[in-house]
């Protein structure tokens, strides 16, 4: 590592339990004693090595908005099932339906590639903290302030990118408090492995999402691959696994309750440093409106997904995508009003200001809040407009793609520093990528009618909200009939959902695009410059907020006189904490470990509790194999901890104190999902999957020798077996 700061100087040990996202810098800055009193049995500084700027933290890697765990020295990685579920949808037809039967390879030659897959290790961490504000001219405005940091970005990003095979990207930290180049090997050739049964995989489906008790084997096994001479290189049969530097043994001996465990990952984006206001925005309009919204078209996938097999297999990854984020909705909402959390931030908001007010050097950070506030109240005032122009670019793959390929057209023509970051040379590939895989998501009849329901909502907009693409394509009132016949003859007569003629439009001018008279696509035209106009007025915002939000949290941190872990922004993180169950209600508590023989009290035969036949026989005949929990008596399948995650770190690596994984991070309870918010250690924890049931469904239920031999386990269980 080139050199680092620290977000904050960790001088004392922390008395905070499971609480804080830690970088792996900070994590050399705890008490080590501490640490060892918890449960660490190895020197931090093999988590992480300052002077080479990497460690065994780095054996957590990017699985796409998702996080993974090498487990072996040849490139296997197990990660959750959800998070390689489309490769999973990529290789299924109605005939050969890996996501209902799921899949295991028997030899490397079986494995199946994903297109676009891509798993980045980091390499290094960087701070340009002082080259990125040197840039800023004296004097500028937001918009000229945001332009200039993100055109230095662009720069640091494409210098450090001349390394062959490298992903790189600048991380803000605290509102731009500090900016961290992070520096990443990506690899490109990624096969799919193993993956349980979506009975398995998604068992308990959308009922036991977010909740506890849970008995789900969310988790899958992918392997990286290299070319021969270990360099990264795109699929070819040539390419040899992966030799991961850093992985994780898997602990056949589990977990117990009280047992020291870290979560290593890549947790999205958390909420902790925003403003009362900006937290109340967002519970009483943001939430309510993705329920509203999301909720209805779930509805439509569902129901027309019915109606056709090869239709339902086609919005499976979609309908998946919103059944989270609906369901994760009402959870932020509910864990909002049941944790006061508005409240509690808004007595904690007042406590700094007035501690800042007898202190001549956070005048400006006072300053800075009022500014802060006047603008989420002037940014409220268009949210519903932003929120629909944001569905139409991300709903309905129609109005997308069009959209993205209008975009596109348009970024193109300008020298590649001057385009929108998405639209760089850089993301060509990963946007091929998608322009490719949307084809295996499009089911005309579910298209066409959450387009006409996102429609349906622009057109019922105030005349201050009004979005002009669609009165324009549509009318201003809404009119069902009409409006489908208009939408049924913009799909009739476009070419942007035909593939191959989508793939010609990528590589079109603006002028082109327009040449071709496509309905959709002139659309598309249309709308973007509505997205464009959007575009520049959030960069003016994000100019204001680095402005301004690093004044506040300075004196955040200043009175908090304690350490302040930043908020998560997707890069790689350490949380510690014990194994521990919690009261989610006066008069209960829960344990927290689950069993298989709870996998079968909840089986009725019908989805989403319907344990696939071969699962069910193993369990039902007690073949346990060395995989029973001595004390349980049985096999365990999942299990809670007090740690510090959301969204991001899905196919996070729980490890053990001596770095061996004992588990596979999959999701949060219900009564936790508000921790973006706040950290609360009577709800707050994370759900695994256990070891030891992932190796018994290898073991005893698919007779997975081969990979339990590469995993190292298969020895260890013989001679369990024999005693």
């Amino acid at each position: 590592m080139k050199k680092t700061l620290l977000l904050l100087s960790l001088v004392a040990a922390p008395a905070l339990a499971g609480e804080g996202k830690w970088t792996p810098q900070q994590v050399l800055e705890l008490d080590p004693a501490w640490l060892k009193a918890q449960g660490l049995q190895v020197p931090p500084e093999r988590l992480w090595d300052p002077k080479r700027g990497t460690g065994l933290l780095a054996g957590a890697v990017n699985v796409g908005g998702c996080t993974g765990a090498f487990i072996s020295e040849t490139g296997l990685v197990i990660t959750n099932h959800h998070c390689v579920f489309s490769v999973i949808q990529e290789h299924s037809t109605p005939q050969r339906d890996l996501i209902t039967q799921g899949f295991l390879a028997k030899n490397r030659e079986e494995e199946l590639p994903g297109k676009g897959s891509r798993i980045q290790v980091p390499r290094s961490f960087t701070d340009v903290t002082k080259e990125m504000f040197a840039v800023v001219p004296a004097g500028a405005d937001d918009l000229t302030r945001q332009k200039a940091l993100e055109r230095k970005e662009k720069e640091l990003v494409a210098e450090c990118e001349k390394r062959p095979a490298t992903r790189c990207r600048v991380a803000g930290f605290d509102g731009g408090v500090q900016f961290v180049l992070i520096d990443s090997v990506e690899l490109t050739d990624v096969r799919l492995v193993y993956a349980p049964p979506r009975a398995v995989g998604e068992y308990g489906g959308e009922e036991d999402n977010w909740m506890w008790p849970r008995h789900t084997g969310d988790f899958s096994i992918i392997r990286a691959y290299s070319a021969p001479d270990g360099s990264s290189a795109k699929y070819s049969p040539q390419n040899v696994p992966y030799k991961a530097e850093f992985f994780f043994p898997l602990a056949t001996e589990g977990v117990k309750p009280d047992d020291f465990v870290m979560v290593l990952g890549y947790p999205g984006t958390t909420f902790r440093a925003l403003l009362a206001d900006d937290m109340a925005e967002r519970q009483a309009r943001y939430y309510p409106r993705v329920v509203d919204v999301y909720g209805e078209l779930i509805r439509i996938l569902e129901e027309e997904g019915e109606k056709d097999a090869a239709g339902k297999i086609a919005v499976a990854s979609g309908l998946k995508g919103l059944h989270n984020r609906y369901k994760n909705a009402g959870g932020q909402l509910a864990g909002l009003k049941r944790g006061r959390i508005v409240e509690k931030q808004r007595e904690a908001e007042a406590a700094v200001a007035a501690w800042a007010e007898t202190r001549k050097e956070y005048a400006g950070a006072l300053k800075a809040r009022t500014e802060l506030l006047s603008l989420q109240a002037e940014k409220a005032k268009t949210f519903e407009r932003e929120f629909l122009l944001d569905m139409l670019k991300m709903g309905a793959k129609g109005p997308s793609l069009a959209v993205t390929l209008a975009r596109l057209a348009q970024e193109r023509a300008k020298p590649d520093l001057e385009r929108r970051p998405e639209y760089m040379e850089r993301e060509l590939p990963r946007l091929k990528d998608r322009l490719e895989r949307e084809q295996k998501n499009f089911f005309a009849p579910a298209d066409k009618r959450m387009f006409l329901a996102l429609v349906r909502r622009a057109q019922s907009l105030g005349e201050g909200e009004r979005i002009a693409a669609i009165d324009k394509h549509f009318g201003r009132k809404y009119v069902e009939k009409q409006v489908s016949a208009k939408l049924n003859a913009l799909y009739a007569r476009s070419k942007v959902m035909d593939l191959a003629e989508r793939l010609k439009m990528a590589g079109e001018t603006e002028a082109q695009l327009r040449a071709r008279k496509d309905p959709l696509l002139d659309l598309g035209l249309d709308l973007a410059a509505e997205v464009v106009a959007l575009d520049e007025l959030r960069d003016r915002r994000a100019g204001a907020n680095v402005r301004l939000m690093p004044e506040w949290r300075r004196a955040v941190m200043a009175h908090a006189g304690k350490p302040v872990a930043p908020d998560a922004n997707s890069t790689l993180r350490v949380t510690f904490a014990k194994v521990k169950g919690y009261a989610p209600r006066d008069g209960a508590f829960y344990t927290p470990q689950t069993t298989l023989s709870g996998v079968m009290e909840k089986h009725t035969g019908q989805e989403p509790f319907d344990v696939p036949g071969k699962v069910a026989a193993a369990a039902e005949a007690k073949k346990y194999g060395p995989w029973v929990d001595e004390r349980l008596k049985d096999v365990p399948v999942n299990f809670l901890a007090d740690a510090d995650t959301t969204g991001g770190n899905s196919g996070s690596p729980t490890v053990n104190g001596k770095g061996q994984l004992v588990g596979v991070n999959f999701d949060r309870v219900w009564e936790n999902v508000a921790n973006d918010f706040g950290y609360n250690p009577d709800v707050a924890r994370n759900v695994n999957v256990d070891v030891r049931y992932v190796l018994w469904l290898l073991d005893q239920v698919e007779d997975a020798d081969g990979l339990l031999r590469e995993l190292g386990v298969r020895k260890a269980a013989s001679a369990q077996e024999s005693r």
